[in-house]
């Protein structure tokens, strides 16, 4: 099993790495995904992952944490957990927890981060500017509290915590999840439970489609006699495709983030974030 960080780290700054990312750059991630899917097809096997203890909350750093933020939470799940290999769910990724929104500098607990900003303060960088790359891409996102309730201290304590919980704990927590039959946390469970029945899903090959596309993302994992098409729109805006006519046919909707998709014709509108895997018996549509 192969655990690479190349795909995370293809936004950062040749110098200042993480502190100062480029801008997001689908392409340039999918085509980083997609070279690993072939190159372990016969002879490894990935790790599936978008964050960790040392990386943003995935929702902040790939979808849109604010208004978009359930949608494409379950965007990026849906878009992960179909590729080859092995899917990591970090704590609180499902649930789609988000970046803290520290303001101060003493808000702050991780040593790296403390140690970039002395760096930073020295060369005479403003220290607003280091908050805010520290708020989008610190270690400290990912280990604030986790946020079981909406009650004092996310549920988490009742003591004082080693950092803030973040304050969208009142909204966004486990107990919360578990009441709603549509949360994050709901397609999570279904994704699990289809790598579960599904050998396609598990066994298939990998085919990337729209490579260029610097939007959408789409893919299919191919047995002789299935094949799952997968389609995610990583933007925030209303896009048309043309389907490649490998992927066009029709089958079952196996899970999505909006209207159950079962037909794939020559074009399809996709809305904000929108993202859906079809299932196709061989021989069918």
């Amino acid at each position: 099993m192969v655990f690479q960080f190349e795909h995370v780290m293809a936004q950062w700054h040749e110098t200042w790495g993480k502190w100062q990312p480029k801008p997001f750059d689908l392409v340039r991630l999918k085509s980083v995904l997609s070279r690993w899917q072939y190159a372990l097809t016969d002879d490894g096997w990935n790790s599936l992952f978008w964050g960790n203890h040392d990386l943003p909350r995935a929702v902040s750093k790939y979808g849109d944490d604010g208004r978009y933020r359930v949608q494409s939470a379950k965007m990026l799940a849906i878009a992960l957990h179909f590729l080859k290999g092995t899917p990591y769910v970090y704590q609180g990724e499902e649930l789609g927890m988000t970046n803290v929104p520290f303001t101060r500098m003493n808000q702050f607990r991780d040593i790296e981060t403390l140690n970039m900003h002395r760096l930073h303060r020295d060369a005479g960088l403003p220290e607003a500017d280091f908050i805010a790359g520290a708020n989008a891409n610190g270690r400290d996102n990912a280990r604030t509290p986790m946020q079981w309730t909406a009650g004092p201290e996310a549920g988490f304590t009742t003591g004082t915590p080693w950092i803030e919980v973040n304050p969208n704990h009142v909204a966004i927590n486990a107990e919360a999840a578990l009441a709603d039959e549509n949360s994050v946390f709901a397609t999570y469970r279904k994704l699990i439970a289809l790598r579960r029945q599904l050998p396609v899903m598990v066994h298939g090959r990998y085919e990337a489609h729209l490579e260029d596309h610097p939007q959408v993302m789409a893919y299919s994992r191919v047995l002789p006699d299935a094949r799952i098409n997968v389609i995610a729109n990583f933007s925030a805006d209303t896009v048309t495709v043309t389907i490649p006519p490998a992927m066009r046919g029709t089958g079952t909707a196996l899970v999505g983030n909006g209207a159950p998709v079962t037909t794939l014709g020559e074009e399809l509108q996709l809305a904000p974030y929108q993202a859906f895997a079809v299932l196709v018996e061989m021989g069918a549509g």
